[in-house]
């Protein structure tokens, strides 16, 4: 199905597309950044928190990390200051990229078993279908971010993946 190659592609990605949206959403302000722009979280700075805390909410699942200590509902107002979302973000992008590097086939190979708040029930699946989710989830809301920034006036870098070896 996938390979610990397609995870390092998929975490190098996140890194690099991450960093073009937080460096384009640092030129609006603040006010522009928390702007009801009628997506699903809201606001630029209220779907950047919320994708943040999916994304710790999964590793801590995959790796044991620790996991965010707010609720989904909550999810959009993790953290409030922008400066401190940008450093949490650029330092998990990290913890994503090296538990991609430092994964094993055998990993791949086996279930994953853990508590949903979604379903409010234990679930488990296959973990190469869980990592697809978890990587698909970013894009979905980066999307959001991006067509949100650019309707701001702000300008992200391409989002074609063929180009993350050149960028990412």
């Amino acid at each position: 199905m996938i390979d610990t190659a397609y995870v390092t592609t998929m975490a190098r990605y996140n890194r690099w597309q991450n960093r073009s949206l937080y460096e384009a959403a640092d030129s609006l302000s603040d006010e522009a950044r928390r702007q009801d722009r009628g997506a699903f979280f809201r606001s630029i700075h209220g779907t950047f928190c919320h994708l943040l805390w999916a994304d710790q909410t999964w590793l801590s699942r995959f790796a044991g990390t620790p996991k965010p200590t707010v609720p989904n509902r909550e999810s959009s107002t993790m953290i409030a200051d922008w400066q401190d979302l940008g450093a949490a973000r650029h330092a998990f992008d990290g913890t994503i990229l090296q538990w991609a590097e430092g994964l094993s086939p055998d990993w791949l190979a086996r279930d994953v078993t853990w508590f949903s708040g979604l379903t409010g029930s234990e679930m488990t699946m296959p973990a190469p279908v869980l990592v697809m989710h978890f990587f698909n989830h970013q894009t979905h809301h980066r999307g959001q971010a991006h067509a949100m920034l650019t309707a701001a006036g702000a300008k992200p870098d391409d989002t074609d993946l063929m180009l993350v070896d050149a960028r990412g």
